[in-house]
């Protein structure tokens, strides 16, 4: 009798995973996906045949764009498309449920392209140059999920899908400006931690990681949050 409650449950959380998937990766995302992946290929070809030296900060440099690509789609047209298929009336109808869902396809949502990074780290490490894929996509983590994060958190304020991406697309040009600015600094939101300057010791250098990767878990963290408290204001939505 047990075993048969745990293979129900089991079997209902299965269903529930693809159920969320089928409704967040729905729609464009193959198009984001195949963008990603195009992308990577070109970049990757271009480096092999004008006879760039790859190393590990190469290769982060070339899954990084790739992976902000693939979390752009769920992560900003996600409330789009539960107003779009008149699920977030439902959400909303049954007590604290838009968090539970919320949260779980957000964690879904990293879950998929933390796969992905780590798909595309291994095969980077086994063609191009070796190193050490988890370690990598744990990397690449930190600014993917933060740019995912902030990009759920503006969807809750501003409610559509387009108007998320063109605020989205201001905000990463804002970063990158800024990432010029501060370079090596702890708080560049795209900091390459396999790529140390010269004029910096080893120590230091760690230090910096360090402190640039707690700035952008808290990040994260409040941007999260944020995004499910502003889906309290049901008047917005409905």
């Amino acid at each position: 009798m047990k075993k048969l409650q745990i293979g129900q449950r089991l079997m209902w959380l299965w269903e529930m995973i693809r159920y969320n998937l089928k409704v967040i990766f729905a729609g464009k995302f193959i198009w984001f996906l195949s963008a990603s992946i195009a992308f990577f290929i070109l970049v990757m070809m271009i480096n092999l045949f004008s006879g760039v030296s790859v190393s590990t900060s190469t290769i982060y440099k070339l899954i990084l764009f790739p992976g902000l690509l693939l979390i752009f789609y769920p992560t900003v047209f996600g409330i789009q498309n539960d107003e779009d298929n008149r699920i977030i009336e439902i959400l909303f109808g049954i007590p604290d449920y838009r968090y539970k869902v919320w949260m779980f396809r957000l964690l879904l949502i990293f879950l998929v392209v933390f796969l992905i990074l780590l798909a595309l780290a291994v095969f980077c490490s086994w063609a191009l140059y070796p190193f050490t894929p988890v370690y990598m996509a744990y990397q690449l983590i930190y600014p993917v999920f933060f740019m995912g994060a902030l990009a759920f958190f503006i969807s809750t304020i501003v409610r559509n899908g387009i108007g998320t991406a063109v605020v989205m697309v201001l905000v990463g040009v804002f970063f990158l400006i800024l990432g010029d600015i501060v370079r090596n600094s702890q708080w560049n939101i795209f900091l390459n931690p396999f790529k140390m300057p010269d004029d910096i010791s080893e120590t230091a250098w760690k230090s910096v990681i360090h402190d640039n990767r707690i700035i952008l878990l808290v990040g994260i963290i409040l941007t999260f949050l944020g995004g499910l408290m502003n889906l309290q204001r049901r008047e917005k939505f409905i």
